[in-house]
C-alpha cells in the first residue's frame, strides 16, 4: 500500500527528475504559458505557486530562496520584477491548467499550464 507517499516519479531517477521539474518551472516562468502532459502540471503547479508567494515581497531572502530552486538569474529576475507585482493583491490560486485532449502518438492528456490574468 502507498499510505503517505506523495508525488510522482516519472519513471526517472530523482536528479533528472528534479532537473525536469526546475526546467518546466523556468519554461513557465519564462512564456507565462508552457503545453505539457497533465502529470506533469499538476506536479508543478505547487512549486509555481510557491515561488510567486515568495516573490511578491521582493528582498534579498527570498531573492535567495528562489534563486536556490531555479537557478536562472533571467527567470529569477521575471519573477521578482513582473510576475510577483503582478499578484500583490491576490492571495492564490496564480495558474490555471487547461485541458487539450490527448496526444497522438501515446495518448497522453496534454494540457496547458498559464498564469492567470492579475
Amino acid at each position: 500500500m502507498r499510505h503517505g507517499v506523495a508525488g510522482r516519479k516519472f519513471d526517472r531517477p530523482t536528479g533528472q527528475r528534479l532537473s525536469m521539474f526546475r526546467n518546466l518551472l523556468i519554461s513557465v516562468i519564462a512564456h507565462e504559458r508552457i503545453r505539457t502532459t497533465e502529470a506533469k502540471a499538476k506536479e508543478i503547479q505547487p512549486m509555481i505557486e510557491h515561488l510567486v508567494r515568495i516573490s511578491v515581497e521582493d528582498n534579498i531572502p527570498n531573492r535567495r530562496i528562489v534563486t536556490s530552486k531555479l537557478s536562472n538569474s533571467a527567470a529569477v529576475n521575471k519573477l521578482f520584477t513582473v510576475i510577483g507585482p503582478r499578484y500583490t493583491d491576490r492571495r492564490g490560486g496564480y495558474t490555471r491548467i487547461i485541458k487539450l485532449g490527448t496526444r497522438l502518438g501515446d495518448n497522453a492528456e496534454m494540457v496547458i499550464i498559464e498564469f492567470v490574468p492579475a
